[in-house]
């Protein structure tokens, strides 16, 4: 037999020997042996495979994250809710997989919060879930029980210190204790932004500063702007000029007309939210502010502008240092069928 033939059936025979080892290793694996005592778990909202992987891994109920990946992207499954599960310790991928497919025993509801909702309006979207009471958690957030680290001495209201995002609802969380995720998530954002940082732009305080990123939020539609507008608004306290800010006359009257407009009459609002009869911050936020406005806030971009208007059908603003330039951007973005 010559040498070059006989390496080739060793090497084929190696090569056998390796396929027949990796397919009864790949069986162990997938297979495992007999399943153990119930494990019960949570998948957290969001988790991806590789983090559930992980999860059954540490607890013992699969042997290895690396191959029930591999399984889950073999077998086309997932993604996987979030929620309660109970597994057994040493199971099967397949019998892993599926309890995973079946799904939690409780069912987490969605909420979700968009930027520049009120307190109000926040409470609405918590009483349209199963069982919550949209008056139930206007109470709790005026009593004073769930407390933000940037409220000031003595303050119970809580108006833009809820965090706008997706939360996931336990069946188990009251309204109080949804208030308290949202809160805590505020401080969480607010401080890794530097928002305890006092003082803040013009000597405000960590609130002050909260209730300009507030105004902020209310008024911006492009990213792009939000720094330009929280210069504006220091240049005119830095001034003593009165902010004239149609948002927080919006507040003041407790909401918005149907066509969104701002009337003249609406200007004479007596409220100290009314920033066109009076000079100075509103004495809280008035809505709920997301990382760009409060980081716009916390680093405005600097320039000498004193006005603003809405110049094109996206949102985008026209910044003005004088009246004059100000008019003149009002009344072309008028005549470009671009309502200021």
């Amino acid at each position: 037999m010559r040498p070059l033939f006989k390496l080739l059936l060793a090497v084929g025979a190696l090569v056998a020997v390796i396929g027949v080892g990796g397919t009864v290793l790949v069986a162990r694996e997938v297979t495992a042996g007999s399943p153990g005592a119930e494990v019960n778990l949570t998948i957290p909202a969001g988790a991806s495979t590789q983090q559930i992987a992980a999860i059954l891994d540490a607890k013992h109920i699969i042997r290895s994250a690396r191959f029930f990946r591999f399984y889950v992207r073999v077998k086309g499954s997932g993604p996987f809710e979030a929620g309660d599960y109970t597994f057994r310790l040493n199971q099967s991928y397949g019998d892993a997989v599926g309890v995973l497919r079946k799904g939690p025993g409780i069912s987490f509801n969605r909420l979700t919060i968009p930027e520049a909702l009120t307190l109000k309006d926040i409470a609405d979207r918590v009483g349209q879930l199963p069982g919550r009471s949209a008056a139930k958690f206007l109470e709790v957030a005026a009593s004073g029980v769930v407390h933000s680290v940037y409220q000031p001495p003595g303050s119970t209201n809580l108006e833009g210190l809820l965090f706008p995002d997706t939360y996931f609802v336990d069946p188990k969380d009251d309204e109080t204790a949804i208030l308290r995720r949202m809160v805590a998530e505020f401080d969480k954002v607010a401080g890794e932004l530097g928002l305890g940082n006092a003082p803040g732009p013009s000597g405000l305080s960590a609130y002050q500063t909260a209730v300009v990123a507030s105004l902020v939020e209310s008024e911006s539609k492009v990213d792009a702007d939000r720094p330009k507008i929280a210069q504006v608004i220091y240049n005119r306290l830095d001034k003593g000029m009165r902010l004239q800010i149609d948002a927080t006359v919006i507040y003041a009257r407790g909401g918005r007309r149907p066509n969104g407009q701002v009337l003249f009459r609406d200007l004479e609002v007596d409220s100290p939210y009314n920033t066109y009869k009076f000079t100075g911050l509103p004495p809280t936020p008035i809505a709920a502010i997301g990382r760009a406005s409060l980081r716009a806030a916390l680093a405005p971009e600097r320039g000498p502008w004193l006005y603003y208007v809405k110049f094109q059908a996206d949102g985008t603003h026209k910044f003005a240092t004088t009246l004059d330039e100000h008019n003149r951007n009002v009344a072309d973005a008028r005549r470009r069928g671009v309502n200021p």
